[in-house]
C-alpha cells in the first residue's frame, strides 16, 4: 500500500515540490518512508482541506513523490524537498486511525525519453522564460528540457492551468499528445487573456 498526501496541487515527473509538515500523520509517514527507502504519493484533493481529516476525495491519478532533501525549518516545521517519480493510479484507497490515506495503485508506463525537434521550439522557448523566474529557480528547475517528456511534465505543472486541465495532462501516456495538449489550453488561457 502506498501513503498518499493528498494536497491542492498535482505533482508532475521530474518536477519539484518544497512542503513543510507538522501533522503526525505525515511525520509518522516521512520516518517510515525514510527508513523504508520508498517515496509516497502525491494526489489532489476534489473534496476536502489538507489538514485536519482526510480529504473525503482526491483525483485517480497521482504522482510518486521521491525525498530530496529535509531540514527543520526556522518555524520548527519539517521543511521537505520532493520531487516527482512515476504516475500511478489508484485502484483501492482505505483512510487509516491516523487518518493518513493509503492506497493500492497500478503504476502507469513511463515512455523513454524522446528528443525536442523544431516542432516544440517555441514550447521550448517558453520554458526558458520560465526558468528564470525566482521560484523555478528556488525548486532546481532552471535546467533545460532535455526531451518531450521533460518540457511536458514541466510546462503542465508550472502553468496557471486549472486542477481539472493538469490532472488530464498527467494522465496522458503519450508525450506528443501531452505538449500538444498544453499548447492548446495555452491558445485558449491567450484568448481569453485578450477577451
Amino acid at each position: 500500500m502506498l501513503p498518499l498526501f493528498p494536497l491542492n496541487t498535482l505533482l508532475f515527473p521530474g518536477c519539484y515540490l518544497e512542503l513543510q509538515l507538522f501533522e503526525a500523520r505525515y511525520l509518522d509517514m516521512i520516518s517510515r518512508c525514510l527508513k523504508e527507502g520508498h517515496g509516497f504519493g502525491v494526489v489532489a484533493i476534489l473534496d476536502g482541506a489538507e489538514t485536519g481529516a482526510a480529504p473525503s476525495a482526491f483525483t485517480p491519478i497521482g504522482c510518486e513523490a521521491l525525498i530530496r532533501d529535509w531540514q527543520q525549518l526556522p518555524n520548527g516545521l519539517l521543511g521537505m524537498r520532493i520531487e516527482g517519480g512515476r504516475r500511478f493510479e489508484v485502484r483501492r484507497a482505505e483512510v487509516q486511525p491516523d487518518q493518513l490515506t493509503v492506497a493500492e495503485v497500478e503504476w502507469l508506463a513511463t515512455p523513454d525519453e524522446t528528443p525536442l525537434d523544431d516542432a516544440y521550439e517555441d514550447l521550448a522557448v517558453l520554458y526558458q522564460a520560465l526558468a528564470r523566474h525566482p521560484l523555478v529557480e528556488s525548486l532546481g528547475m532552471q535546467e533545460p528540457a532535455e526531451g518531450r517528456q521533460a518540457l511536458g511534465n514541466r510546462l503542465a505543472y508550472l502553468l496557471p492551468f486549472s486542477l481539472e486541465q493538469k490532472q488530464r495532462l498527467l494522465r496522458l501516456d503519450d508525450d506528443d499528445e501531452r505538449l500538444d495538449a498544453v499548447q492548446q489550453m495555452l491558445e485558449r488561457l491567450q484568448g481569453e487573456a485578450t477577451n
